[in-house]
């Protein structure tokens, strides 16, 4: 890659958190970024009616335009489609036009095309590729490698297409690679994992954080963010916490953060088990605000049943903040030494509790959490993936 900056393309399904960061720290390498962002205005009607299973779907959910680069250009790319399987299928199809329409409509011009999620961004990428005849690079990030291809022979064979056709494939934990090796893939692949911004994610004074939040200063307060979806597992930190409650004298109070289908389900159990003031759920809080949440925290949970890496885990760590998480693909690779958090059986509530409990009772050096948390910055990250950009483009 010569010295003159070339224009970067890039296809998600979302700008905001990790996406947006990375995207943003990779501003200096590119004369232009060109971002095409994916969302179903259908889900907008959970502005005006209380539909848990579109809140994360939400425009305002998946899209954050706070402080971005002059030369980073947003194009909202409106995609309209059902959450039903018949339309897997038709919704990569509809976003490849989509895109198309805007690339055409605002000529825009690039020398390189990343794509995030295999689906249907990836498939998106493939297209462009073959029509522009320019580099592709996919990350794989989570479900759409450990768990779409798997869904059936359909599903694999448009997965190992789309991938094949990408000039590099990047991803963000070993747990991946280890799925991408079950198909037939023939692309290099590299892993790098995410980042954070130590900018927005550092330490403050607990009991300043808790002020803000007009929180308890005398207990053991919990946080855990999240979608609320099954995978997230959030009914075995339920579950766990009334068994500490039963057998423990330790003054919990634990705030879940998030929004989604079984927001509904996770109320009733709470109710029914009297945790009511024990366990409150808190809907969607602007990113801005995470950091004092978890600088609140004496103890961050991340319950999930799989993830591919677990951001959240850094982002806690960055402020000072301990972590429990479960065993669960992505947070093992994080969470390298019981000095930086304690690892837990997945789907298993009473162990789970256990962790929680010796995590509290634990002193931690959170000096040594913070100095851990550094090597994955954004500033960092970035060079190793304007490299592999380099690697494309030479």
């Amino acid at each position: 890659m010569n010295n003159v900056k070339k224009k970067l393309l890039v296809i998600t399904h979302s700008y905001n958190s990790f996406i947006k960061y990375q995207i943003e720290s990779l501003s200096k390498y590119f004369s232009d970024i060109y971002v095409l962002v994916r969302y179903n205005p259908i889900a907008q009607i959970a502005n005006y009616f209380a539909i848990d299973y579109l809140t994360p779907f939400k425009k305002s959910t998946r899209i954050n335009l706070q402080q971005v680069p002059t030369n980073i250009h947003i194009f909202v790319t409106p995609v309209y489609y059902l959450p039903i399987k018949i339309f897997g299928n038709y919704l990569a199809k509809s976003h490849f036009r989509a895109v198309k329409r805007v690339i055409d409509i605002n000529k825009i011009q690039f020398d390189l095309i990343h794509c995030h999620f295999t689906w249907s961004s990836g498939f998106v990428g493939m297209k462009l590729k073959e029509e522009f005849n320019v580099p592709l690079i996919i990350t794989a990030h989570g479900y759409d490698i450990y768990s779409l291809p798997f869904k059936n022979n359909k599903w694999m064979r448009r997965i190992q297409k789309v991938l094949n056709k990408a000039d590099k494939i990047i991803t963000v934990s070993k747990s991946n690679i280890d799925y991408i090796e079950k198909l037939d893939v023939k692309t290099d692949v590299t892993l790098i994992p995410n980042g954070f911004s130590p900018d927005i994610f550092f330490p403050i004074e607990k009991d300043q954080a808790r002020r803000n939040l007009n929180i308890p200063l005398n207990k053991y307060v919990i946080v855990s963010i999240g979608n609320l979806i099954k995978n997230k597992g959030h009914k075995f930190l339920v579950d766990a916490i009334n068994i500490i409650k039963k057998t423990s004298d330790l003054d919990i109070i634990c705030f879940i953060i998030g929004g989604g289908i079984l927001k509904k389900k996770l109320k009733k159990q709470i109710k029914r088990l009297g945790l009511s003031d024990n366990i409150f759920l808190k809907d969607y809080r602007p990113y801005s605000e995470i950091p004092i949440w978890m600088n609140s925290a004496d103890l961050f949970v991340l319950p999930s049943i799989q993830e591919s890496f677990g951001v959240v885990v850094l982002e806690s760590l960055a402020c000072g903040t301990p972590v429990v998480a479960t065993r669960n693909g992505g947070s093992e690779e994080v969470l390298t030494s019981k000095e930086l958090g304690l690892l837990c059986e997945v789907g298993n509530s009473s162990n789970l509790a256990k962790y929680i409990e010796q995590a509290l009772e634990k002193d931690w050096d959170k000096k040594r959490l913070v100095k851990y948390a550094e090597k994955f910055s954004w500033e960092k990250i970035s060079e190793d993936l304007f490299y592999i950009y380099q690697e494309v483009l030479d």
